[in-house]
């Protein structure tokens, strides 16, 4: 196990969109260093592997209060999404930085979970809205590409003196 160096704004690869995983058992410790990396953050509670670096299309989430009910979701696709939630965000790759975002309100996703089993979720919680964001950074966007350029501008100094 290992604790990855997360990627922050405005490094390229957050840009670039992951692939579908072919071969589960092949990323299998990576999903573990994905796991360890998001619960060595103070407050992580999703992280897409294309926020460590790599193009796999998998994330894992954890929205238990004790942060031992790890979800693991492997090639996912939004199936069904309606209605409008605007709720404040944070990122792992933008420390210090919190912005209203408008999301779906209701989602259904569709997943490979770390066996390769097929699953779906359907939500509307709190659990919709970290889907969605992590889905995001999983096809190259973060939640400030939704803002303004000047919030924009804002995040990136936030990040900077992060730093």
């Amino acid at each position: 196990m290992a604790v990855l160096d997360i990627l922050t704004i405005p490094d390229e690869r957050l840009k670039r969109k992951a692939q579908p995983v072919k071969d589960i058992e092949s990323v299998q410790g990576f999903i573990d260093d994905l796991l360890d990396t998001m619960y060595d953050t103070e407050d992580g509670i999703g992280l897409a592997a294309t926020q460590v670096g790599s193009l796999h299309a998998i994330l894992v989430i954890d929205l238990s209060p004790e942060r031992d009910q790890p979800q693991v979701l492997i090639n996912p696709e939004i199936i069904e999404a309606e209605g409008d939630f605007v709720g404040e965000e944070g990122c792992l790759s933008i420390p210090g930085y919190r912005a209203k975002v408008t999301r779906s309100e209701k989602v259904k996703i569709k997943a490979l979970d770390r066996t390769g089993t097929p699953f779906e979720i359907e939500t509307d919680t709190f659990l919709a809205i970290v889907i969605q964001h992590e889905m995001e950074h999983l096809q190259g966007v973060v939640f400030t590409d939704h803002l303004s350029k000047l919030k924009q501008q804002i995040a990136l100094k936030k990040v900077s003196k992060y730093k």
